[in-house]
């Protein structure tokens, strides 16, 4: 980061100094937010600058891992498909160990801990080996990415609901009512996606939301590389293969895709569907 990316840090580093001290022996699950730095909490940045220990996940961007101070033991647990460093069982046990040695551990995962983080079955691990376990939310992915592109998840005139969903299950393909998610009038985001996209849509597409239906996928979103693409339902895993998507990225489907127009410096793909008289009235 340069002088001008600091200046905000530094500010921030000042207001969360004054706050109380965390404790040794016990374990803070803390969200990092979706990747930009100055999307991080002011309590967030305190217990990372307290900690002794930072257990980090691999979606925790490089701006938030150079707040971790020089003194403090980093060990990187981050999983991709197919190439886990550590298992959640040995995440675990390493938590419960680092706190019973008196360390001040901070586990930090990308986005917020209770959302598609697992931070529930961490916490209910160290509850039951009598560990201390403090949460500190952080902005999910799905909130972070849509308003950084523009996109709002509610809207009164098309969309009355929104729901997180996973899309990838314990066995691949996630296990979910489709025909609840195809119901008209809400917004889906999907976390985890990309490789699934091709079932997502036939799925959706099967049990009655139209081919029609807008989608974004955006890739690093709320970070400098972000990049949106929108297209259609019928169209999601072709416009992934073909631009190459990669993880961390988010689906968003949804009439609400709709409205999004491309702000300054992002990069945009939009498809001739996406050019109907139906969309234009509703984005006018």
């Amino acid at each position: 980061m340069n002088t001008r990316d600091m200046l905000p840090i530094a500010q921030m580093m000042t207001l969360a100094n004054q706050r109380s001290p965390v404790f040794r022996g016990e374990v803070w699950l803390v969200g990092a937010g979706p990747g930009d730095v100055e999307l991080l909490t002011l309590k967030a940045l305190r217990v990372i600058q307290q900690a002794d220990v930072v257990v980090y996940d691999r979606l925790v961007s490089d701006a938030v891992l150079a707040l971790i101070p020089d003194n403090a033991l980093q060990i990187d647990a981050g999983k991709s498909p197919c190439n886990h460093r550590l298992g959640q069982n040995e995440i675990n046990l390493l938590l419960v160990d680092l706190a019973l040695a008196g360390h001040r551990v901070v586990r930090l995962k990308g986005g917020d801990p209770f959302i598609f983080g697992r931070g529930g079955e961490e916490m209910a691990y160290c509850q039951q080996q009598g560990i201390v376990c403090h949460i500190v939310p952080g902005i999910t992915a799905a909130m972070g990415c849509a308003a950084a592109s523009g996109i709002p998840l509610t809207h009164r005139h098309l969309a009355q609901s929104v729901r997180f969903v996973t899309g990838h299950g314990t066995d691949g393909e996630p296990d979910v009512d489709w025909s609840v998610l195809a119901a008209a009038r809400q917004t889906l985001v999907f976390y985890m996606g990309i490789a699934t996209s091709p079932v997502l849509s036939q799925r959706l597409i099967a049990h009655g939301l139209p081919g029609s239906t807008p989608v974004a996928v955006i890739e690093r979103g709320t970070q400098p590389q972000q990049r949106v693409l929108t297209s259609t339902l019928d169209a999601l895993g072709e416009i992934i293969a073909q631009e190459h998507v990669e993880s961390p990225a988010l689906l968003i489907i949804g009439d609400v895709v709709g409205m999004y127009r491309p702000i300054a410096g992002l990069p945009e793909m939009t498809f001739p569907q996406m050019d109907s008289p139906e969309y234009a009235l509703l984005t006018n």
